[in-house]
């Protein structure tokens, strides 16, 4: 009995070393925003919105200890350790942390003014920004779904794991699988399938986790490519426009990005291994009826493959001309120049005569009845296009515009937490509030189960327990959006 004493102690002081140097290789930077660090934590009188999809609990108390959650229960019921830290949140709800799945760490690199015609597409990595407006936003876990300086990427994680950094868990995506006409020079264009396989294996020894597709790749190199990384036991998504939907899926596909309004393959011009020079005009789409029997042959095709599906929503809706008026906060974080090409390029989209809402409305029914037909979605905010979808903000207006889809705010707070680590394989520690799991969550002051708006009013972000101050993290970051 007393050998069982002694290595429980020894396991206990083995804890509070490691506790201890874990607070210890916190940077002063990331120290900084932290708010909330203590052995052992209680949320108390808290709204518990559990990523499951199930009911919201109201007045319960979260015990976190040691980095994970201990107990969930009604406030009053729950033993708190003495010594905790005791957090009274009337008012406020708590939901997983978002796991972005759609997030990446670049952004268009800005001119100060209208694109000049000719000039190449460019993005710049928003290394200092990103990261932190991650955080501030509630995405505790993300894929960046697509690279274009992946040892940036993987050294931008390595740093935020060692706390020198504030930031969310990051999975990190190889460089672009695509093929040759890339509309931008920063992606590597495929030779062919046996530079596919290169590449993929190249990258896996790096330390990446996932590979995307892109627009122009053909069918032998993304066959290759899955074929490889699938050995590997590594996923593989798409941005595709050359392979359609249904193919992809034959290839064994893990999941698709964007839905309905970039597959290509009922465009009636659509060539093999070629990508319409329309594609992006989406003339075919717009004739495309989501309830068609050829769509929902798609639609049961994924399904029974297992292709996830991730949504996009918030970038189509940049292209609206119906949108929301733009928000302060986002503003307030783009640098000069990026704030002047935004505004300039919005301005001609809002009140326009583009197609970009009706778009939009028939990428919301496509995924809705992916859904109902028993498919996996994940959600992201894919920060490209001519700007306005930043880190964090974007992953929350996302989730808005799930409910604009005809989901309930608890149906799409579970697509933004627990679908996006169970795909990524983490559904056993984050995604949902449950004992036992990593104490990744939000605190929100408001009830985002009956109004989903109220996701934007985030005021902690606890990741391994540890709590991040929201406003602080989005304040360092002011004009700093198309910088760095």
């Amino acid at each position: 009995m007393r050998k069982i004493f002694l290595g429980m102690a020894l396991l206990g002081l083995c804890y509070v070393m490691v506790r201890a140097q874990e607070k210890s290789s916190f940077s002063q930077v990331t120290k900084s925003f932290i708010s909330v660090d203590s052995p052992a934590v209680a949320l108390e009188h808290v709204r518990v919105i559990d990523g499951t999809g199930a009911a919201a609990a109201a007045d319960q108390t979260i015990v976190i200890e040691n980095g994970r959650i201990r107990e969930i229960g009604k406030s009053g019921s729950v033993s708190v350790p003495s010594g905790a830290r005791i957090l009274d949140l009337t008012g406020r709800s708590v939901i997983p942390g978002l796991v972005g799945m759609h997030d990446h760490l670049f952004y268009p690199a800005a001119s100060g003014q209208t694109p000049v015609p000719g000039a190449p597409a460019l993005y710049g990595e928003m290394g200092f920004s990103f990261p932190r407006l991650y955080l501030a936003g509630g995405v505790t876990s993300l894929r960046t779904t697509g690279s274009l300086e992946t040892y940036t990427d993987l050294a931008l994680k390595k740093l935020i794991d060692m706390g020198k950094i504030p930031g969310p868990k990051m999975h990190i995506t190889g460089p672009y699988l695509e093929g040759a006409g890339s509309f931008t020079p920063q992606l590597h264009e495929l030779s062919g399938p046996e530079d596919a396989v290169k590449l993929v294996n190249y990258w896996i020894d790096e330390g990446v986790t996932s590979f995307k597709a892109y627009m122009h790749i053909t069918h032998a190199e993304l066959s290759a490519a899955i074929k490889a990384a699938h050995a590997r036991g590594i996923k593989v998504t798409g941005h595709l426009c050359s392979v359609g939907f249904t193919e992809a899926a034959d290839l064994g596909m893990d999941d698709l990005e964007h839905g309905i309004v970039v597959d290509q393959e009922f465009n009636p011009s659509k060539q093999p291994d070629v990508c319409p020079p329309s594609a992006n005009d989406h003339p075919s789409v717009e004739k495309v009826d989501v309830e068609s029997e050829p769509v929902q042959s798609m639609i049961k095709k994924l399904v029974q493959h297992h292709v996830a599906l991730t949504s996009t929503l918030v970038i189509f809706e940049t292209f609206a001309p119906e949108q929301p008026p733009v928000q302060d906060r986002i503003l307030q974080a783009l640098s000069l120049p990026s704030r002047t090409d935004y505004l300039s390029v919005r301005s001609k989209v809002v009140g326009g005569k583009g197609s970009g809402g009706e778009l939009l409305k028939k990428e919301m029914q496509f995924e809705h009845d992916f859904v109902k037909a028993g498919g996996v979605l994940l959600s992201g905010e894919d920060p490209t296009g001519y700007g306005g979808v930043l880190a964090g903000f974007g992953d929350q207006r996302q989730t808005e515009l799930l409910v604009e889809a005809g989901f309930t705010p608890l149906e799409a707070i579970h697509i933004a937490t627990q679908n996006g680590a169970e795909f990524l394989g983490e559904g056993a520690r984050i995604g949902t509030l449950k004992a036992g799991k990593q104490a990744d969550l939000v605190v929100i002051n408001g009830d985002p189960s009956e109004k989903i708006a109220d996701i934007e009013n985030v005021e902690f972000v606890f990741k391994d327990g540890v709590g991040y101050d929201s406003a602080k993290l989005i304040q360092s970051v002011q004009g700093a959006v198309g910088l760095h």
